[in-house]
């Protein structure tokens, strides 16, 4: 089996943690929507709706517990058998990226194509809050890539230099 790398594993834990960012800051703490706050059947106004949106909600949070935990695992699967330390950008790059990625899926599906909610449903205009969502989403994943190519790049040139000290006759 091949190892996967620290990067897939970042992403993925972002993935997860934006995941969890969501359904902690706009779902419990600030209660901007649910997961079904925009189905018709479900209305965030009535016990019943707020039951089914409360299940709904616990079943999103499970799921991103649960990228979360395979980013942990595979972050674990890349780092073990004596892999080098990763470094921060690549770390953090790929976290951003993965977030991002949850921010682009999670509101093209949900608030745009599904309509299951938006990021805010107490408001009379929902779409500047949706796109905003998703321009965060586009903003995280450029800045993620962005991190990670500097972090490429530094590597190759720290490569250089220790092959050029490598060379016989050559000076640091």
């Amino acid at each position: 089996m091949r190892r996967p790398s620290v990067l897939s594993a970042a992403i993925v834990l972002g993935v997860g943690l934006g995941g969890f960012v969501d359904g902690i800051v706009l779902h419990q703490l600030l209660q901007w929507h649910h997961l079904l706050t925009d189905h018709g059947d479900y209305p965030s106004d009535t016990v019943r709706g707020l039951e089914v949106n409360t299940l709904w909600d616990g079943l999103f949070h499970a799921l991103t517990w649960v990228a979360v935990v395979a980013g942990v695992v595979l972050l674990w699967l890349a780092l073990r058998e004596g892999s080098t330390r990763p470094s921060a950008r690549t770390l953090i790059g790929g976290a951003a990226i993965g977030w991002g990625m949850f921010n682009l899926v999670e509101g093209i599906i949900d608030h745009h194509l599904l309509t299951l909610h938006h990021v805010r449903d107490d408001v009379a205009d929902p779409l500047p809050w949706d796109l905003g969502f998703l321009a965060l989403g586009a903003v995280l994943v450029v800045a993620g890539v962005a991190l990670v190519r500097a972090d490429r790049h530094a590597v190759v040139e720290r490569q250089d230099r220790e092959l050029v000290r490598a060379r016989p006759g050559s000076s640091p």
